[in-house]
């Protein structure tokens, strides 16, 4: 039930599209400073569920995968202004998926055949379990952007200056995300529910998972400075997490090409986790994927970068 005095403007599941543009027929109009609920689908677009195997993944029509919901039309929103969207509420499934795609993610040619992991996310508690791991719930919206400037039609896939697939586990409830106007009324669509990922989300998939989302708009003049998303986030002490703090562990790659070192800090990981944690090849693969933090540690000393991946120990814990 959502707080006293939050609006009861709905989009519901039957509004997906996947394609950014400005001809989509907006699903309805708010004014600055109100609130809109959005039920949205997973990622597969509804083509995957609980008892999917790994043939439901060599059979995914990846046209329609990656569908976002909306759009929003706001009330005097014009190019050049700025949308700032406040996630409220996050609301994910009893369960959510990671697969191995072919051809897709960080190590595609490592991993040429399809997997899937189906979770099981146990909402009271706070986590999902992969083995005798538990990996802490942190639901985001992979997908939250706004319609391009032109009439052509872009795809829900990449990112673009004005949002969409941006896959940022920082926008998390208690976030704000500021994207930049490109076009009249800003047509804003949102999905592609995440419970859990790392930053980097190195094979592809974090836990995808079916999400309702609550958010406020606000409509925003002079930032000149937004020409791509900015986002602000709470404090850290606000973020719930239901694991002990024991510090992490992590893999460095060094090579002269930062997506050459990030390959090879993800490959010293998995063997890491399967040498002392027992895992296969794929499962580690997925594990870094959906809880381990890909950050660039080095980029001024020419002509070598480094790339690490850490993981929180604090998910091997039994306590």
């Amino acid at each position: 039930m959502a707080p006293a005095g939050w609006n009861n403007f709905h989009v519901g599941k039957e509004c997906g599209h996947v394609k950014w543009s400005r001809k989509i027929t907006p699903k309805l109009t708010v004014s600055s400073g109100q609130t809109v609920t959005f039920d949205a689908i997973d990622s597969s677009n509804g083509q995957l569920n609980p008892a999917s195997d790994a043939s439901a993944i060599s059979t995914l029509d990846l046209d329609i995968a990656n569908p976002v919901f909306g759009p929003i039309h706001v009330q005097d929103a014009q190019p050049g202004d700025v949308l700032k969207v406040e996630v409220l509420a996050l609301e994910v499934a009893d369960w959510g998926w990671s697969a191995i795609i072919p051809g897709f993610g960080l190590l595609a040619e490592d991993f040429p055949e399809p997997e899937i992991k189906i979770w099981s996310l146990d909402r009271e508690k706070g986590y999902a379990q992969f083995k005798d791991m538990r990996i802490p719930l942190r639901p985001f919206l992979g997908c939250m952007g706004l319609a391009p400037a032109t009439d052509e039609e872009l795809s829900t896939v990449p990112p673009t200056q004005a949002g969409g697939n941006l896959d940022c586990r920082e926008l998390s409830v208690g976030s704000t995300v500021f994207l930049p106007v490109q076009t009249a009324g800003a047509l804003f669509s949102c999905g592609d529910g995440h419970a859990a990922q790392g930053q980097g989300e190195v094979c592809g998939t974090a836990i995808e998972t079916p999400i309702k989302a609550t958010l406020r708009f606000e409509l925003v003049k002079n930032q000149p400075w937004v020409t791509a998303p900015h986002y602000q986030t709470p404090p850290r002490a606000q973020i719930p997490n239901p694991l002990p703090d024991l510090g992490t562990y992590g893999a460095l790659g060094v090579a002269p090409d930062l997506y050459v070192a990030a390959q090879s800090a993800v490959r010293s990981l998995i063997q890491w986790l399967i040498h002392t944690k027992g895992l296969t090849k794929s499962e580690a693969y997925i594990l870094a994927s959906v809880a381990g933090d890909l950050h660039i540690t080095e980029i001024v000393n020419v002509p070598n970068y480094e790339v690490a991946i850490s993981l929180p120990l604090g998910i091997f814990s039994s306590d």
